[in-house]
């Protein structure tokens, strides 16, 4: 066990560290539809999944962006990354295969990862460098490649570093820092060239993300905010239509969930978490 995973041990179990506080949500507009699925860039723009798998991009007006049909080629969609507005990444995990779509959700280029000796692909996140990270199950690492699939960087093999081996379903790469996400053992942090740094024993949350620095995550009735560099692992407590919702997202003004075919987005109140330093 690591010293930072020590230290979190001993802390969660201090009385007072953990704050409930009750936060302010908003109703400010919604969305509804065939909706199964979502996801919402930095630009306010939300990503919208149907049953069909048709993706329909929504700017922050509400109105119609841009509508992606061609959902089927690849088989079922397993992920979406918007994390840069004019560079979309679907990825379809049955088939190895990840489609580039620009801003007005057209097809830039397609990536088979099968071909490039990458067989089994757990998921995929953009890099800062308009690259992409996906991890490769079968060797153990994280890698980064271009648009074409090449591999241009890569970690060392995790057998060699972990002693249990992460199954990351989330990787986010943000302000300096590749963050992998596995709910059954926590966040794995690496730096831009793929070494590990630390890992932070934050388990069960579902809708992980970073802000900032800043981690979120959702679990039962509360979300949690964790700002690095600190031991302050913070509670709020959110209303229950939030709790039950099948997923949310959170941006730095507003928190989006999506509840039966309808997305409700909240403004925070003063005790905003994405906002709260």
């Amino acid at each position: 066990m690591n010293r930072i995973s020590l230290l979190f041990i001993i802390v969660l179990t201090l009385p007072g560290v953990l704050h409930a506080q009750d936060t302010l949500f908003k109703l400010k507009r919604t969305f509804t539809g065939d909706i199964v699925d979502f996801t919402v860039d930095n630009l306010g723009n939300c990503f919208t999944i149907s049953t069909t798998g048709q993706i329909k991009k929504i700017n922050n007006e509400g109105d119609s962006a841009g509508v992606f049909n061609d959902v089927r080629r690849y088989g079922k969609l397993f992920s979406i990354d918007v994390s840069n507005p004019l560079k979309v990444l679907l990825y379809y995990k049955n088939f190895g295969t990840i489609q580039i779509l620009d801003r007005f959700l057209n097809v830039r280029s397609t990536i088979d990862l099968r071909r490039q000796n990458m067989l089994q692909v757990k998921t995929i996140g953009q890099s800062y460098d308009n690259n992409i990270w996906v991890f490769d199950e079968l060797e153990s690492k994280l890698k980064k490649v271009d648009d074409d699939g090449k591999v241009i960087d890569q970690s060392g093999d995790f057998r060699m570093i972990f002693d249990s081996m992460p199954s990351p379903q989330v990787i986010i790469d943000q302000e300096k820092s590749v963050y992998l996400y596995d709910s059954s053992k926590g966040v794995y942090v690496f730096d831009y060239y793929g070494a590990f740094k630390n890992r932070l024993p934050f388990t069960g949350w579902a809708d992980f993300t970073v802000i900032n620095k800043v981690m979120y995550g959702r679990k039962g009735e509360f979300l949690y905010r964790y700002e690095q560099g600190t031991l302050n692992l913070q509670q709020f407590a959110v209303t229950a239509g939030i709790s039950t919702s099948k997923k949310i997202r959170i941006t730095p003004s507003f928190l989006y969930a999506l509840r039966e075919g309808v997305i409700e987005v909240y403004a925070y109140g003063d005790t905003d978490p994405a906002n709260k330093h």
